[in-house]
């Protein structure tokens, strides 16, 4: 098989897979929802709009990776590219998507009635604190950010995947401060105890 030819079927091995990732990782949300509405909505009791500019972040992010201008031929600036790295980003691609499938499903089946888009507290609302929630507190967020670059590593420029990545970031500090602000005004000191105990998004560093 010819160079390029490795490089192509890497790449849409790799492009393929994600996509079906992309696939079960909308699913998990959409079964939490279809079991929210067949167990009752929960009633909500406060929200926070700021997590919106969170939100408007995110999306901005998403969209710098998967615009047309920024798409790339191979990631990294190489004068011919490489069997090796393009399987490599491949499989650490895919690698990357099916871990942050699983974190959003097992996140979403935590947490429940109260999963929702934006940042809210619903009557009768628990602390969660264990399965995916012992590890982070904020796992759905990870896992997105886990799904944009999985998707970056396949398609993006590497400068765009991390200007992308620092966007994404930005929006997700402003969607856990808006959403951890409620749950401290809720759960006080036992809120406290627990971000003291475990990371907000990036576990070692944040």
């Amino acid at each position: 098989m010819a160079l390029s030819e490795t490089v192509k079927l890497a790449q849409a091995t790799g492009f393929y897979s994600v996509v079906v990732c992309w696939f079960a990782f909308f699913l998990s949300f959409g079964l939490s929802s279809n079991l929210k509405k067949g167990s009752g909505r929960a009633r909500e009791s406060k929200r926070d709009h700021t997590a919106l500019l969170g939100i408007l972040f995110q999306a901005v992010a998403y969209f710098m990776v998967c615009w047309g201008p920024l798409r790339r031929k191979q990631f990294v600036p190489v004068p011919l590219a490489s069997p090796v790295v393009e399987w490599g980003l491949a499989l650490l691609a895919v690698a990357i998507a099916v871990a942050s499938v699983w974190l959003a499903a097992s996140a979403c089946r935590r947490l429940g009635k109260q999963w929702a888009v934006g940042a809210r507290l619903v009557e009768g609302h628990s602390l969660i604190q264990d399965g995916p929630y012992a590890f982070v507190r904020n796992p759905i967020y990870l896992s997105m950010f886990g799904m944009m670059l999985a998707t970056g590593l396949l398609i993006t420029q590497w400068f765009a995947l991390l200007v992308a990545s620092l966007v994404l970031v930005a929006g997700t500090y402003i969607r856990v401060h808006t959403e951890e602000r409620l749950l401290r005004s809720a759960f006080g000191a036992e809120f406290e105890k627990y971000a003291a105990r475990v990371p907000a998004f990036l576990p070692g560093i944040w």
